[in-house]
């Protein structure tokens, strides 16, 4: 059994005035309120949500 590598995002701007959208992909991956940290696996399903709303988080490997 392997063990994913993990990935710590941080919500850095709030989503308000964004695509509903982008707002949706910040609850999937578990982000409320700002400054608020989810810790989740290192997936390519992951990475393609981060990277739609890069500019909304900051990651920490």
């Amino acid at each position: 059994m392997t063990t994913q590598q993990k990935l710590k995002v941080t919500l850095v701007r709030s989503p308000i005035g964004t695509k509903e959208s982008h707002r949706a992909t910040v609850r999937g991956l578990g982000l409320r309120k700002i400054r608020s940290v989810s810790e989740l696996q290192d997936t390519p399903e992951v990475r393609g949500m981060i990277n739609k709303i890069s500019y909304l988080v900051k990651i920490l490997d």
